[in-house]
């Protein structure tokens, strides 16, 4: 999503199991005993901390990643010729303004968010970055150390995260997607380039990065941009917006770096034909004009794919919604693989499965990618991605019950269920953003070397305009501070309409305030050593009757109020 819907600043989480079944409890078992063997290491290290990556004896048991792929027509291969699919999520934070994956402001280690996320059945992780973040000399997010201290993260480098995670990953048996998610840490661009990050340090940071993990199978594929929007065309020839051509100089000069790699191109919004579907969705005028790179078998294609609850496209208001779906997949990308043309990756989907709506399009989803054996990388791992949550809760560590079993068909190989073809209903009213996290505010800057004008509209307006109500909260809400530590705590909250409403804020007594370091979903202001007030603020701004809003904010303070009274508006 974001994060072209949605992707995060700060500090929290949600998604997993409480009383899962068999298959579920075994994956939490492993996560816990590496959790526990590396607490155990670091213990024994005292103040000083373990040698680094004391973890890995953990990892030792995990199975080795089957090398560098390639493709062969519509299937993705490993080294030994075997038909691969890609199983990822996506874990953000690399991207935003922290510069850092996000969780590890906690209790919280890469160890342990690797082996969640192995044990739950993935392969691989969808690392997206930011040019900004590559360049920055410091993480600039709040990170707990002491946990983290076997990795020696502090005064290091956003690259230097980078490196930790991609050999934590490769100790653990998973793989990694390099995702150039945003150019510039605060805000998606609709193009490839923008005035801050011109097409040529585009390709010089890709062919840097290609270059550094080049001996290193662990790091798959390379994600060339996230979600072109607006402006971006396909083959059309105009240089300024045609994202196909510019996905072929960049695909070439990755590949110039490092030939093994597998070439991931996104979609467009606005397809040849007039038609419009999701930031990155559309992909049907590849047939006609497809990426053709000088290492050949190389290319992926990679839409993303959301349900109603983000933005209601006609589809979802379609008499025959959910039967209609697969049709809308084929024409928009699914005929890639199933021509035998290339492999389709699902670059991002997700839900928070909140609607009855939004669960059939995750059964009709799941059920299209398990039949024609496609790949994926499920948005997001991160519990603080706005709209569709993550696969942990809060804590960073709880599965999220439901969206595994969901995912259970494409992860496991649970028995398919075919979705239901009920009589249809009204799809929900979203504010239409572009990758799963709460703060990016899409906007078009483009480079110097070119002028395009991206005014990314939606397919659609929401069909409803919240007012707000008088007498009485439009909401009621649930608090909990997530985690705590010597002068900060992150607290998260829950917001659920009573009735619509275009604004909602909670406050709450905090007597040892002194800063707002990050939110997300919300903007929050505080009198110091007296208050903080939250305000749902950009895809959370409106409120709907039993809509969830789950959002959060990181503050400085002594010390964390516990069970505070909150005030509703």
């Amino acid at each position: 999503m974001k994060t072209s819907p949605l992707i995060n600043t700060a500090p929290i989480d949600p998604a997993r199991i409480d009383a899962a079944p068999a298959r579920w409890r075994r994956g939490t078992k492993l996560a816990a005993v590496a959790s526990a063997v590396l607490a155990g290491l670091l213990a024994v290290g005292g103040c000083a901390g373990p040698a680094p990556f004391a973890a890995e004896r953990v990892a030792e048991t995990v199975p080795a990643a089957t090398g560098w792929l390639h493709t062969d027509g519509g299937t993705i291969r490993d080294s030994n010729n075997n038909a691969y699919i890609i199983k990822a999520t996506s874990w953000f934070g690399l991207e935003t303004p922290d510069c850092v994956p996000h969780g590890l402001w906690g209790t919280l280690t890469i160890d342990e968010a690797l082996a969640t996320i192995k044990s739950m059945g993935f392969n691989t992780v969808r690392l997206p970055y930011s040019n900004e973040c590559l360049a920055a000399t410091a993480i600039k997010g709040s990170v707990n150390y002491w946990a983290n201290r076997a990795y020696n993260l502090e005064g290091k480098r956003p690259l230097d995260v980078m490196d930790t995670v991609i050999a934590r990953a490769k100790a653990n048996g998973l793989q990694i997607i390099l995702d150039r998610h945003r150019p510039m840490s605060a805000d998606q661009s609709p193009l490839w380039y923008t005035s801050a990050v011109p097409e040529s340090k585009w390709i010089s940071d890709w062919k840097m990065l290609a270059g550094r993990y080049k001996n290193d199978p662990t790091v798959i594929g390379a994600d060339l941009h996230n979600e072109p929007y607006g402006a971006a065309t396909w083959g059309r020839g105009t240089a300024a917006t045609d994202w196909q051509a510019a996905a072929t100089r960049g695909g070439n000069a990755v590949l110039a770096s490092n030939p093994n790699l597998l070439i991931i191109v996104e979609g467009i919004e606005t397809q040849g034909d007039g038609t419009s579907t999701w930031w990155g969705g559309g992909l049907s005028d590849v047939g006609a004009k497809p990426v053709v790179l000088s290492t050949p078998n190389r290319v992926v294609y990679s839409p993303h794919d959301y349900p109603a609850s983000l933005f209601p496209q006609k589809w979802f208001s379609d008499p025959a919604y959910p039967a209609n779906l697969p049709a809308v997949w084929d024409k928009n990308w699914g005929y890639l693989q199933k021509q035998g043309i290339a492999p389709i990756l699902l670059g991002e989907f997700g839900s928070a499965l909140a609607t009855e709506s939004d669960k059939q399009w995750m059964t009709s989803i799941v059920s299209y990618l398990a039949s024609n054996k496609m790949s994926y990388a499920y948005w997001s791992f991160n519990p603080n991605s706005g709209i569709t949550g993550g696969l942990v809760k809060t804590d960073w560590r709880t599965p999220e019950s439901a969206k595994l079993a969901a995912l259970a068909p494409i992860l496991t190989g649970a028995p398919l269920v075919t979705a239901p073809v009920p009589t249809p209903t009204p799809s929900p009213t979203a504010t239409p953003t572009a990758s799963r996290s709460p703060t990016a505010t899409p906007t078009a800057s483009p480079s110097s070397t070119a002028t395009p004008t991206a005014s990314p509209a939606p397919t659609a307006s929401p069909s409803a305009t919240p007012t707000t109500p008088s007498g009485g909260p439009a909401i009621s809400a649930t608090w909990n501070a997530t985690s705590a530590w010597n002068g900060g705590y992150v607290a998260s909250m829950e917001a659920t309409g009573v009735r619509a409403a275009s604004s909602w804020s909670i406050s709450w007594k905090d007597p040892n305030v002194t800063k707002v370091v990050n939110s997300w979903g919300v903007k929050c202001t505080i009198v110091p050593k007296v208050s903080v007030t939250c305000t749902g603020s950009d895809w959370a701004a409106s409120i709907l009757p039993v809509q969830k809003r789950t959002a959060g904010v990181q503050l400085d303070s002594l010390k964390a109020p516990v069970n505070p009274v909150l005030t509703l508006k």
